[in-house]
């Protein structure tokens, strides 16, 4: 069993943290409301610390699953950082979905220190770290990697080293371009059945056994239908992530025209209201325009 630190206990931080402790490791924890961490213990044993300084010294493997780049930074490098207690061959495990660059800039930092780095981000949703069954696309150096992955074991289903630093941050992107694409198709689908008063529960039970089904037909098609958004992902952060992939576009050439739309018509669910739906609001935004 490892000694092990999480910082930040979101949605998706708070059960991945848990399946640790499940496993025996021993683990401490930070977020920044303690309160939530003091809850964490409660529930799951442990500790918990005020910073991410006091929360990583010592420990063999540092996880993280925090907003974005400006709070990776804060957790790494900022004051109380936890790069600045951590031990000597001990490894950084980021969750978070971040930029590739801010990846390779506390992977250098890390390095230089004599730490580990894998930038790790995950898919799955709210519903995959709470049943331990993530998607985690990995990047860094293959030594780290094989260390760390046994730990991430515990809320995997899948967990893949991709390639060099940067390498799971940049699959991420990949990921949520192609759930853009999907959700949009999914939801200018229901609609028009709504449009062309077509049942929209049989008409998904028939085509989702063929060519159309996907993940999110499967798992989003009844709450789309009932007006519910409220069982994943929120708009704000996907909007944070589609950003990321475009400004990367720019950088490395690829042409992402569907992405480029679909992040503005979640602008528009953000106007109407919808912050802080899940993404499979987009049909939201198609009703709300008649």
């Amino acid at each position: 069993m490892a000694k092990i630190t999480f910082l930040g206990l979101g949605v998706m931080g708070y059960p991945m943290a848990g399946h640790l402790a499940a496993k025996g490791h021993e683990v401490t924890v930070y977020n920044r409301t303690f309160a939530k961490a003091e809850k964490w213990v409660s529930e799951h044993g442990g500790t918990c610390a005020k910073t991410p300084a006091e929360a990583s010294e010592g420990a063999d493997f540092v996880m993280s699953c925090v907003g974005n780049d400006d709070d990776l930074r804060s957790v790494c490098t900022g004051e109380n950082g936890a790069f600045s207690t951590m031990k000597k061959g001990a490894i950084f495990v980021d969750h978070t979905t971040v930029s590739a660059a801010v990846t390779r800039e506390l992977y250098a930092v890390a390095k230089d220190a004599g730490l580990g780095f894998v930038d790790a981000p995950v898919s799955g949703g709210q519903a995959g770290a709470e049943n331990g069954v993530l998607s985690v696309m990995c990047g860094g150096d293959q030594a780290d990697f094989d260390a760390a992955e046994p730990m991430i074991a515990a809320y995997a289903k899948v967990c893949r080293r991709l390639g060099e630093n940067g390498a799971g941050q940049l699959t991420k992107m990949v990921n949520q371009i192609c759930i853009a694409g999907l959700v949009q198709g999914l939801s200018e689908g229901l609609h028009f059945a709504e449009k062309a008063g077509l049942d929209g529960e049989a008409v998904i039970e028939t085509i989702s056994a063929g060519a159309a089904g996907s993940w999110q037909m499967e798992n989003r098609y009844k709450t789309m239908l009932a007006d519910e958004f409220d069982h994943g992902f929120a708009v704000d952060w996907m909007r944070k992530d589609l950003g990321i992939c475009l400004k990367t576009a720019d950088e490395n050439g690829a042409s992402l025209p569907v992405t480029a739309l679909v992040d503005q018509f979640y602008k528009d669910v953000q106007k109407i209201g919808g912050n802080r739906w899940d993404t499979s609001s987009l049909i939201k935004r198609l009703r709300h325009m008649g």
